[in-house]
């Protein structure tokens, strides 16, 4: 009996995009900053000085009829690659802040059925902390595996969720995005007029600077003589772009030219900075303008060889 193939994944439900204003739950168990004078808060945000310890607490709900163990651990976070979502680091990679410097005071905690259990949280930031921006989480794992099966792949899932944490750590801040590596990939008809044609235009977005920025980009291209070709804001972007992280996006442009010299420039902007990148391209029907010089040298050589013919006749 052959055997299929067995992935094992861990499935991260974290809070995505923009933080919401409620915890983080998979519908089995959630995890949430412990109410405070000021009611409920969807994540914890913290400021400290370096060398400081801070204290909290989270709380884990569980939501199921039966007793949930959990392992509970801190980790980084980063932009995903693909698309820039939040992300955090697997508990066996290495952590650099938020992941290395935060603790519970357990490293599991059972839940009872409907119940909830509330644990200290402690993050001592070192004297040598870098200023600015520290994002993380802490998360509440399920060590077991779940199979599931996708086609003829046996996959084992084990299922967390994370509450975020937003640790600003005291000293300059320096927002710094820029726009960099701009690649442009055509697709259009042999003969122009013919069809329709695309361009997909891939770039990355930095952030070179110690905080969070929430990033906008625009795209303007030029033709010949200054014409304006395209003008519009870029919706596919990540709600928020982490220190140091860098995102590889992508943006279509339907009708682009398919005779013309075009620049691309794409402006992103963020609180406290903006910068610009452009790259030019030149649209012309290769194959054509192949067949074409083919031709005229065709004809100049024929043209030549019947002048030599008359000259030597003469």
């Amino acid at each position: 009996m052959r055997k299929l193939p067995v992935l094992l994944l861990t499935a991260a439900l974290l809070l995505l995009g923009t933080p919401a204003a409620h915890p983080a739950d998979n519908g089995s168990w959630s995890v949430r900053p412990a109410t405070g004078p000021s009611g409920e808060r969807p994540s914890l945000y913290l400021f400290a000085a370096p060398g400081t310890t801070l204290t909290d607490r989270v709380t884990v709900t569980n939501k199921t009829a039966k007793p949930l163990t959990l392992r509970l651990y801190a980790a980084d976070a980063y932009n995903t690659p693909r698309d820039g979502g939040f992300a955090v680091r697997d508990r066996n990679e290495k952590q650099r802040s938020i992941g290395a410097w935060a603790r519970t005071d357990r490293d599991t905690v059972t839940v009872g059925p409907r119940a909830s259990v509330t644990v200290p949280l402690t993050i001592e930031v070192p004297e040598n902390a870098e200023p600015g921006d520290h994002p993380g989480a802490l998360i509440a794992l399920d060590e077991r595996v779940e199979a599931t099966r996708r086609g003829a792949l046996a996959v084992g899932v084990r299922r967390a969720v994370g509450a975020r944490i937003h640790l600003r750590v005291n000293g300059p801040t320096v927002p710094a995005l820029s726009v960099e590596d701009i690649r442009i990939e055509r697709h259009r008809p042999l003969v122009p007029g013919t069809g329709a044609s695309r361009a997909v235009i891939s770039y990355t977005l930095h952030n070179r600077g110690n905080v969070t920025l929430a990033p906008a980009v625009a795209l303007r291209a030029e033709g010949l003589f200054g014409r304006t070709l395209l003008k519009r804001g870029l919706t596919k972007l990540p709600a928020e772009l982490l220190p140091r992280q860098q995102v590889r996006l992508t943006e279509t442009w339907e009708g682009a030219p398919q005779l013309d010299r075009a620049e691309v420039e794409l402006t992103a902007t963020a609180k406290g900075t903006r910068e610009s990148a452009a790259v030019a391209f030149l649209a012309v029907p290769w194959l054509l303008a192949g067949v074409l010089a083919a031709l005229a040298a065709a004809g100049t050589a024929l043209w030549a060889r019947a002048r030599r013919r008359r000259t030597r006749t003469a």
